[in-house]
């Protein structure tokens, strides 16, 4: 094999933002970053009520949750 052509291998820990579940494996990236992981994603739970509602829908429901308290 030639030297120095192979990519670093790193060990990451990789925390889900949405269930706080912590994952680690080897990578060749030094960080990653994961919304939703297999332990709360609705395709592997069946359950909706745990995934974070955010972005467009969330302020499309503040907005609309204002107007009807006028």
């Amino acid at each position: 094999m030639k030297k120095d052509i192979h990519p670093q291998h790193n060990r990451v820990n990789v925390v889900c933002s949405t269930c706080n579940t912590e994952f680690s494996f080897g990578t060749t990236k030094t960080a990653i970053a994961v919304d939703v992981c297999s332990g709360c994603h609705v395709a592997y739970t069946g359950d909706r009520a745990k995934t974070k509602a955010t972005g467009m829908i969330d302020k499309f429901n503040q907005r609309l949750a204002k107007s009807n308290q006028k």
